[in-house]
């Protein structure tokens, strides 16, 4: 059955570079990043974990925990992390999964089930699904879901900015248009009635539309 927004994030034990972990435990009450990618020691997968090593204390500071995954057994990440320092000038200190069975690629449909049992012989090509990145929220439900090609590697800054819509539109009755970044105007929930937003907004919005009814950012 193929996973879906606001599905519960299927859960598993397996493990890590931080030994072996139980996942909904390992989340606790924090948001979380599962990120996958075909192989170690290949070329955009050093770039992209690199990168996530850079900014991770920004995923901290918004509660979120950042979780790396791929086919790899542990002592090969253990491994790479020095070529990845070496290259990318970032140490990674978050966890990363050695999923050498592909049980948690195929729980997240990383991978069609057909694909076999085993990382044996298994090259990048021969994974080019596994690429996915998934945010899972302190209630363990799957937030958001991204799949890229092989040959493109993510942006990363992208999944900051989906978190930070995501958190600001939990805590407040609103959502954030094309583009939007942390700190411009946002957009008064359909769900809210004018009645309901001028005690939300005393000082009105703007609004080109009557549905299209626009505010500065909540604090």
């Amino acid at each position: 059955m193929s996973l879906r927004i606001n599905d519960t994030a299927p859960n598993f034990t397996a493990k890590t570079t931080h030994g072996e972990i139980d996942f909904h435990s390992w989340i606790g009450d924090s948001w979380a990043i599962l990120f996958s990618h075909p192989k170690d020691f290949t070329p955009v997968c050093t770039t992209e974990l690199g990168y996530m090593a850079k900014i991770e204390p920004e995923f901290t500071r918004r509660g979120a925990k950042l979780i790396g995954l791929s086919i790899d057994p542990v002592e090969s990440h253990g491994k790479w992390v020095a070529d990845i320092e070496e290259t990318q000038g970032a140490t990674v200190t978050y966890p990363m999964i050695g999923d050498t069975d592909l049980a948690v690629a195929k729980l997240y449909n990383m991978l069609p089930a057909e694909e076999p049992g085993s990382s044996d012989g298994r090259t990048a090509a021969t994974n080019a699904t596994v690429r996915s990145v998934f945010i899972i929220g302190p209630d363990k439900k799957i937030k958001l879901m991204l799949t890229y090609p092989m040959t493109t590697g993510r942006n990363f800054d992208e999944i900051l900015r989906v978190l930070d819509s995501m958190q600001l539109t939990a805590r407040h009755k609103v959502a954030t248009p094309v583009n939007w970044k942390h700190g411009d105007d946002v957009i008064i929930a359909g769900s809210v009635s004018d009645e309901d937003a001028k005690k939300l907004y005393p000082e009105g919005w703007a609004a080109p539309k009557p549905y299209l009814r626009i505010v500065k950012q909540p604090r």
